[in-house]
């Protein structure tokens, strides 16, 4: 993946301050111009090559790494401070009587010690989750929820659906929308589709993405701490990088639903809210519809509310194409929903 025009910009400022100090050291040891210039770029090309290499390497890892190995430095201090290593250096000294050896094996050890245990703290701390630091430092994790909100995890079929804006203005959920780097992938992948249907679905979720992006009332986040791979399906990258942020799912996806469930993960499926606030249509109440065909028998006339429930008006089918009010008769629950009938209130 090619790296961010800012980048590029950083590693050419930093390639024309090793050119420049290269040509300064060798003009203060009488060397040519040439031999500068060429060892600057070899110490430049050398650190930007392992610039490269910790690509997938995040701010997020470097501060996490960090903090683990200046645990494993500060439990070496204090091991060294308790002199663990008294019995070796009594061992040393009955093997050699020349005390400048025993000398020369004291940092050699605190060193081995030092380096250990902060390999151990940077590579502990990088394989632990959000959950363990919060054990540690409860405080930390407090403020963040208190002020920002849990975290909602979206996957692609959410933000493809366009109604997350929506709900989030509403005030009804807040806190920072993430959106993992494979489900941004694989939007860009449908946007490129030859197939028709998916083009436009991907194009769709990738502006509806940046409506949400450019939004000053939300605040969205790419995250690539999670990357599916070949052995590691879509769904199950999701639930990780929940579990892993201690996040929310949002998703429309019914199977995810019930997996993430199952794992214990929050879900918010906003096929279940639009269920959940859909309005009740009982006996007696009064509705305006307009009629847009015909019902199954001759009589009847279908009509639709503003939430998709059908209508069937009995004798009504010379009023279909106008808006007519009836009143509920009856409902009938299906596979496909529920079906109200309704009786046409006479015009005045």
């Amino acid at each position: 993946m090619a790296a961010p025009p800012s980048v590029n910009i950083v590693r050419l400022i930093y390639l024309l301050v090793c050119e420049a100090a290269g040509v300064a050291i060798a003009q203060g040891v009488d060397a040519s111009i040439t031999v500068g210039l060429l060892a600057g770029l070899v110490v430049a090309g050398v650190f930007i090559w392992v610039e490269t290499l910790t690509r997938g390497f995040t701010l997020r890892g470097f501060s996490t790494g960090t903090f683990g190995l200046g645990v494993g430095l500060f439990c070496a201090w204090l091991l060294t401070r308790v002199q663990i290593f008294a019995v070796l250096e009594l061992m040393f000294q009955e093997k050699y009587s020349d005390q400048e050896i025993v000398k020369a094996v004291n940092p050699v050890m605190d060193a081995f010690l030092y380096s250990t245990l902060g390999f151990f703290g940077a590579a502990l701390s990088l394989r632990s989750n959000r959950d363990d630091f919060a054990f540690i430092i409860p405080y930390v994790r407090f403020r963040q929820d208190s002020t920002t909100g849990q975290p909602l995890v979206l996957d692609a079929e959410a933000i493809m659906d366009g109604r997350v804006l929506s709900i989030f203005r509403a005030g009804f959920l807040h806190g920072r929308l993430i959106v993992p780097k494979f489900v941004l992938e694989d939007l860009q992948m449908m946007a490129n589709s030859m197939s028709n249907g998916e083009r436009l679905r991907g194009q769709r979720g990738l502006d509806f993405l940046d409506q949400m992006q450019r939004a000053a009332d939300v605040q969205v986040s790419i995250d690539d701490s999670v990357i599916a791979s070949e052995s590691k399906s879509n769904h199950t990258a999701l639930i990780e990088i929940a579990r892993l942020l201690s996040a929310r799912l949002m998703t429309v996806d019914e199977n995810l639903t019930k997996v993430a469930k199952l794992q214990e993960i929050e879900v918010l499926n906003i096929t279940e809210l639009d269920d959940a606030l859909k309005p009740s249509a009982t006996v007696g109440d009064k509705v305006r519809i307009t009629l847009v065909r015909n019902g199954k028998e001759s009589h009847q006339a279908v009509g639709y509310l503003s939430n998709g429930t059908m209508i069937v008006v009995n004798h009504s089918v010379e009023k279909i194409g106008s808006t007519v009010e009836a009143t509920v008769v009856s409902t009938l629950q299906t596979s496909a929903g529920t079906m109200v009938f309704a009786e046409l209130i006479p015009s005045d």
